[in-house]
């Protein structure tokens, strides 16, 4: 099956599973992907994730995160730039999302970094997503 938008469907699997309540979910895997998981582990959105060879291909395997009364750690999940619309902002414009409780994701010259990081290193890319 052939995606558009990998990092859309990622999201939307993570959204789709947080709402029956899973607690692991597979996800066909990408180096970007593994990025965001590893911002989304160390932020603590995630419990963990690894990687697992099924056939010929390489899958994602992510273990969520629940609180107290089965909620779930991460509140919603959102797209900002997509294959159709690409959304870049400049260091001067970097957004704290959330009243900083949250966490936007963007790639960047020097990799996939939270708005936070690249706050604090001066630099500002395309804005992948929202993350609460």
């Amino acid at each position: 099956m052939i995606l558009n938008d990998p990092i859309g469907d990622m999201l939307t699997r993570i959204r789709n599973a947080q709402g029956v309540r899973r607690e692991t979910l597979s996800l066909p895997s990408s180096k970007v992907k593994k990025t965001i998981l590893e911002l989304l582990k160390t932020e603590g959105y995630i419990a963990d994730y690894q990687v697992v060879q099924e056939g010929i291909r390489e899958m994602l395997r992510v273990r969520l995160l629940y609180g107290e009364k089965n909620q779930p750690h991460i509140g919603g999940l959102r797209r900002v730039s997509k294959p159709g619309l690409r959304v870049y902002v400049d260091k001067k414009e970097l957004p704290r999302f959330y009243g900083g409780r949250g966490m936007s994701v963007l790639s960047t010259s020097q990799g996939i970094l939270t708005g936070r990081e690249a706050y604090r290193r001066g630099i500002g890319g395309e804005l992948l997503c929202y993350i609460w």
